[in-house]
């Protein structure tokens, strides 16, 4: 189900009220009744792979906290298994066997069949979420839920089961035992906060995406000029498509006075690609931190800086083939790694740089080299091949046709109108977050203007999030 459907909105003036109208006791199976109708809307038989891991990681879960010693690892690693086992078969065997058989030509080898099946909508998301509970259990972080019905509603809680955030037990699991009492301005909030994020999907990026996806789908008929203009608007759609996501959510459970995180905070002001990802995809970012980053960091500390730049690689491979099995999304993820590994290495040449030049001239050079890289790294991530980003960057650097051709895309016209809506986004969002300080009547009057401004400017095509596919 989307959440820029009218479907979505029936769902959700059914689902909150009679959350609130039903006992504690009952809410949890109401919303976990919804959560599952929520998912199940998509395709109903990959339910059953949802309710796999959850009685695998919940009978694990409590294995690993009574168990000592090996006993309790040994656990983990089923569950873990489990969980990656089911990730790679359903997103990551036809790569595999593509590249096998690529191999495999060259020795007369017999070719692997490939599957024909549609991804399981946001395995990656609730994968990583569910990952996370048992490893906290592990960790003695967390206590093993006890309750079948709750740890299932932590894995499908319908707000951000499909593209996060990608939440921790410790965070999630008391707010579902906790008595949450109807709040106006819970209520309030999470509207507003829910509008925000529908205004960016269908006023910002789905109408940018009526010039990017053209493009791409279509590169060697446009200019190089054309291609420029397009991974500058990539580089907004992705944002607001995914933030505006992450902002629905948000909004979501609030108004049912649950809190989630905030996965994004202004990630195109970021003055190094270490700082962007502090700013970008935060519950992503963080996860990997502590389950994959930190983790290698500590069993290499020997090896000085280079355990950093191992652990940056490694970190960043994953990120990348988490986004898409396929190697662009490899290539996208490795170049993140190379760029941070070089903030790294160059931390104190860069540091007496900064001492040299005024302090606004250095962080507004950072700010937009921090973007180009940002641009050339989003070439790999949207093109459907490695030949395709390489055919972009050959014209863009060649400066091959700097005419604007406008072939099946936007007028000129048209793309001022949308570096508009994006200027006014970028200087007025901070703004908008600094909700919790407003009355609750305005509040209402600033919902009521967005949702006029996503009446008469949104582009209601009903796109899917572009992280779905992840």
């Amino acid at each position: 189900m989307l959440f820029n459907s009218l479907l979505f909105l029936l769902f959700f003036l059914i689902v909150t009220p009679v959350y609130y109208l039903l006992p504690h006791k009952a809410r949890w199976g109401w919303l976990l009744a919804a959560s599952c109708y929520f998912y199940m809307y998509f395709k109903p038989v990959y339910i059953l792979i949802i309710f796999f891991t959850i009685v695998v990681d919940y009978i694990a879960g409590i294995l690993i906290e009574r168990s000592e010693g090996s006993k309790r690892k040994l656990f983990l690693i089923l569950s873990l298994t489990a969980n990656i086992g089911v990730l790679a078969f359903y997103k990551y065997f036809n790569f595999l066997a593509e590249n096998i058989n690529f191999i495999g030509s060259s020795f007369h080898a017999p070719e692997i069949p490939l599957l024909n099946f549609v991804l399981p909508i946001g395995l990656s998301f609730h994968t990583f979420q569910a990952m996370s509970y048992t490893i906290e259990v592990y960790r003695g972080n967390q206590q093993a839920e006890r309750h079948l019905g709750i740890y299932s509603l932590y894995v499908m809680f319908y707000p951000q089961m499909v593209a996060g955030p990608i939440e921790r037990p410790q965070h999630i699991l008391p707010q579902l035992h906790r008595v949450n009492n109807y709040s106006t301005e819970n209520l309030v909030t999470g509207i507003f906060l829910m509008l925000v994020g529908l205004l960016k999907k269908v006023v910002i990026a789905d109408r940018l995406g009526l010039y990017v996806d053209p493009l791409f789908a279509n590169l060697h008929a446009h200019s190089a000029l054309d291609m420029i203009v397009g991974i500058f608007f990539f580089a907004f759609q992705i944002y607001c498509d995914f933030s505006g996501y992450s902002d629905i959510a948000v909004g979501a459970a609030l108004t049912l006075g649950i809190r989630l995180m905030r996965n994004f905070n202004y990630p195109f002001t970021s003055t190094s690609i270490t700082e962007y990802w502090r700013r970008w995809h935060i519950s992503l970012s963080t996860w990997l931190s502590d389950y994959v980053f930190t983790p290698i960091l500590i069993n290499k500390r020997d090896w000085g800086k280079g355990a950093i730049y191992f652990a940056l690689l490694v970190t960043f491979f994953i990120s990348g083939l988490w986004h898409g099995a396929g190697w662009p999304f490899i290539i996208w993820g490795l170049l993140h790694a190379v760029a941070m590994c070089y903030e790294v290495y160059t931390k104190k040449r860069r540091g007496k740089l900064a001492k040299k030049l005024p302090p606004r001239l250095y962080q507004s050079l950072s700010v937009v080299f921090t973007f180009m890289y940002l641009l050339f790294a989003w070439i790999f991530f949207r093109a459907h091949t490695i030949q395709d980003a390489f055919f972009m960057l050959g014209h863009i650097v060649t400066f091959n046709n700097m005419s604007y051709t406008a072939a099946g895309l936007m007028s000129v016209k048209e793309i001022f109108y949308c570096l508009a809506i994006i200027i006014i986004l970028m200087t007025g969002e901070k703004s908008l977050y600094k909700i919790e300080e407003w009355s609750i009547a305005k509040k209402v009057l600033a919902s009521v203007m967005l949702l006029v401004l996503c009446y008469f400017l949104g582009v209601f095509n009903e796109a899917q999030f572009i992280y779905f596919q992840f």
